[in-house]
């Protein structure tokens, strides 16, 4: 059981490839991310509302942590991250060879969850971005397989859905509930 508390990080995500669209402005759920966040994480993908311009103004309106959320298949794209003003860049499916102190490992399988050393912080995604719906495996099968800090990602509605053995939380697509959860718990 952990001893400290979990960081939340909050996503601000407007739509997703998964037919997810927010009801909410850019600047709305930013505001709420900023104000229930450990860490704001801003897209830079366009599938999912993202731009570099908005991480920019994202950087011009917080002093919290921001994570560059997306694929960045390149390590060109972390460079670029990082200059925008991130300070932990999201890779999914890769280990970089830049900045990898300040990236997030996303893996697509427990396989690739294992092969990503134990100094790097690990995020495992509930969801298949592939095909939109629920990896087979979960959070707590990712657990088994890394000890260090990871992350718990997609699929958190409320407080209720946290795994406590997680290091941390990525909340997008139910933002405004996670937030009210948090106020009534």
């Amino acid at each position: 059981m952990k001893q400290h508390p979990i960081d939340i990080i909050a996503e601000v995500k407007t739509v997703s490839p998964f037919g997810f669209i927010s009801d909410r402005s850019w600047e709305d759920l930013f505001r709420v991310a900023e104000e229930i966040g450990d860490m704001i994480s801003i897209h830079t993908d366009p599938r999912w509302g993202g731009s570099f311009e908005l991480l920019e103004k994202a950087r011009g309106l917080t002093q919290k942590p921001i994570l560059a959320k997306g694929i960045h298949k390149e390590d060109s794209d972390i460079r670029r991250a990082i200059e925008c003003g991130a300070d932990f860049v999201l890779v999914v499916g890769r280990m970089p060879s830049v900045y990898t102190s300040k990236c997030l490992i996303e893996p697509l399988s427990l396989a690739e969850l294992k092969s990503i050393p134990l100094s790097q912080r690990a995020v495992w995604n509930s969801r298949d971005l592939a095909s939109g719906g629920l990896k087979k495996e979960s959070f707590k099968d990712a657990r088994a397989e890394f000890s260090e800090w990871l992350c718990q990602a997609s699929n958190i509605q409320t407080v209720a859905d946290i795994d406590q053995s997680a290091d941390a939380v990525l909340v997008g697509t139910h933002l405004i509930e996670f937030a009210e959860s948090l106020i009534n718990r």
